[in-house]
């Protein structure tokens, strides 16, 4: 019966496609698009460690009878590369934070990490739009790697709410990472931390907690689409 199994196998599989078909599967990763940034980055060495958590970092959830799942780990990792090397004028990448700590001649470790994504479809905005809302929270650490400090931020975007569910979520979404990009590269030379770094200093653990946006949650609210 090896032909009778090969056609069970054939149509169990087609039913399978089919049920995620019905059940509205969204697969989707945003890449990262951000525009060059005119800043002037900060005189210092530091780290910045990616870890497999990160790199990897995806976001799925059922809603509505939908499946939907968000690979946000591969776009990050551009992004992160890009904001930071803006931000400062030497940037090392690990990917892992003893890697990190075994390095020499850096004056601090930066380690991003995605706390939170949320998104609102434009059935949940009454038709008008999309909208993204990604918390962040970077570990910043000695050259040893013992906590020296925290930065918290939220970055918001939306979308109009015309295009189809896979690409108006990817929009929302890019526009929620340049928006955290902007706080980042805005606010970070504003840092307590910034000042020892262009001094030359090396961070030590203790020193304090930085807040850069202390928004948890930000209002939804319709931005007019774009010409």
């Amino acid at each position: 019966m090896p032909g009778a199994l090969t056609v069970s196998r054939c149509v169990l599989a087609l039913l399978a496609a089919m049920a995620m078909t019905g059940c509205g599967a969204i697969k989707v990763a945003p890449e990262s698009h951000l525009p060059h940034a005119l800043v002037q980055p900060l005189n210092a060495r530091v780290g910045l460690v990616l870890d497999d958590e990160l790199r990897h970092f995806k976001h799925e959830e059922t809603r509505a009878s939908s499946n939907w799942q968000v690979d946000l780990g591969p776009g990050h990792e551009q992004w992160l590369k890009s904001v930071f090397n803006s931000s400062f004028t030497s940037v090392t990448v690990f990917r892992s934070l003893d890697e990190a700590k075994s390095s020499t001649g850096l004056q601090g470790l930066f380690q991003p990490q995605i706390e939170q994504y949320s998104f609102a479809t434009a059935n949940e905005t009454s038709g008008s739009y999309w909208a993204v809302t990604i918390r962040y929270r970077i570990a910043v650490f000695t050259p040893t790697g013992e906590p020296a400090d925290s930065l918290t931020l939220t970055g918001y975007g939306n979308a109009a709410g015309a295009r189809r569910a896979g690409p108006s979520l990817v929009a929302a979404t890019q526009s929620a990472m340049r928006d955290a990009a902007a706080k980042i590269l805005v606010q970070m030379p504003r840092q307590p931390l910034a000042a020892k770094l262009v001094a030359g200093e090396v961070l030590r653990t203790g020193e304090g907690v930085a807040v850069v946006d202390p928004i948890e949650t930000v209002p939804i609210e319709p931005q007019p689409a774009a010409g």
